[in-house]
């Protein structure tokens, strides 16, 4: 009796080539191919890292459960910042060394090096550190338990090994144990569930941030996270000049002159919180005016802490509100007006009529700037949107037509 030759569904068959055609790939590519991939071993399921352990917007984040994973962390994100900080050409108040929140964490942004381009991210959903450049190389680093020193010696061998090599100075600053990063073993948690409750957070208050940032028309910065403080911020700007910055504890005197160079309504939220010891969202002028600290800010839970020279609002004030935004917007908005209405306050100075939240662009704004390009923007705002107020001009969002 003749059997029929066996054979594999078609379903299968095509599986299995598929899988042996990506299998190949990988095996080419880990042996050091011109892409620079890098397998990883990853002992946790690939389910695991595809969600986010929390969804919790507000998640809470008390700091002795995470200590030693924040100091850690701390200094990781201080080395990727002083890769940015080497590449990057210096911008006022030290902008250009800062990290930016992403969807999945923390990111450089673009840098470059030498007629090519890379990018830097923490990305704490997956839990690792990824480098990518311009001309498709790409390699990464396992976010996991392990020192400083293994860090930073894996992060620059990865640079070198794209044809990037970088040198930074491995002193950490803003910090009590300065020990150099090459030589540091004794910094070595990482606790994946509380890194990405506090990216969360992060998350959040960058949202917040943004839109109390967007209520000021006048010099103010991006919304960004410095890691010498590890802390995230926005500073508003006066325009006049202050007066020379005394310095900070680890930090390099110049360096604090350049950031206060000019007199400031900074706020932001810090997740290690200082002298309390707790997260908590801050807001401070430089120079302090007269009267500041006394000045009746919001929520109630607010207050003024004679040592950091800044208001606080401790973090599960905002977390356990029934409208946190509303909340923290609250906070925002009072601790700014605390510099504005005091005597001799620095908002004495400041044209409030023209960059005071409230004020807000007509429809076609945004439009018309497209229109006349680099004409517009030696317009004034305001002027503009005086010019699209009045009679004279009837703007059909439609057509994208201005008629006069």
């Amino acid at each position: 009796m003749h059997l029929p030759e066996p054979r594999l569904p078609e379903f299968l068959l095509a599986s299995i080539i598929k899988a042996k055609i990506i299998f190949t790939a990988i095996i080419r590519q880990a042996r050091g191919t011109e892409n620079h991939y890098r397998l990883i071993y990853n002992p946790h399921s690939a389910e695991e890292y595809r969600k986010p352990m929390t969804t919790n917007p507000w998640p809470p984040l008390l700091l002795a459960e995470w200590k030693d994973t924040y100091e850690t962390l701390h200094r990781w994100t201080q080395i990727v910042g002083k890769i940015r900080l080497t590449l990057t050409p210096h911008v006022n108040h030290w902008w250009n060394t800062t990290l930016h929140v992403t969807p999945r964490g923390l990111t450089t942004s673009i840098m470059p090096y030498k007629g090519r381009y890379l990018e830097i991210d923490f990305d704490f959903i997956a839990h690792l550190l990824r480098i990518q450049t311009t001309d498709g190389s790409t390699t990464s680093i396992a976010l996991r338990s392990r020192s400083v020193a293994d860090f930073y010696q894996e992060t620059m061998a990865a640079l070198e090994s794209l044809g990037m090599p970088t040198t930074v100075w491995t002193t950490p600053v803003e910090v009590q144990d300065r020990t150099p990063f090459e030589r540091d073993h004794k910094h070595a948690t990482y606790n994946p569930e509380y890194v990405q409750r506090v990216w969360r957070i992060l998350a959040e208050a960058n949202r917040v941030l943004t839109e109390f940032r967007s209520r000021f028309t006048g010099k103010v910065s991006p919304v960004h996270f410095f890691w010498g403080a590890f802390d995230l911020a926005v500073t508003r700007f006066s325009g006049r000049t202050a007066p020379s910055h005394p310095g900070a504890p680890n930090m390099a005197r110049f360096v604090a002159v350049e950031a206060y160079s000019h007199e400031v309504s900074s706020c932001g939220f810090w997740p290690d919180g200082g002298p309390v010891d707790e997260p908590a969202f801050y807001s401070y002028a430089y120079p302090e005016p007269q009267g500041f600290k006394d000045y009746p800010v919001q929520p109630p839970e607010a207050f003024y802490h004679a040592e950091m020279g800044e208001f606080l609002l401790p973090y599960d004030v905002v977390r356990t509100a029934k409208s946190p935004d509303e909340v923290l917007l609250a906070f925002l908005q009072s601790t700014y007006e605390a510099g504005q209405h005091v005597p001799n306050g620095i908002g004495m100075h400041w044209s409030v009529s023209k960059v005071e939240y409230g004020y807000q662009p007509c429809a076609g704004v945004t439009y018309l700037g497209r229109v006349l390009g680099k004409q517009a923007g030696f317009v004034a705002l305001h002027q503009m949107n005086e010019i699209l107020n009045s009679s004279q001009i009837n703007f059909e969002p439609q057509t994208h037509l201005l008629r006069y």
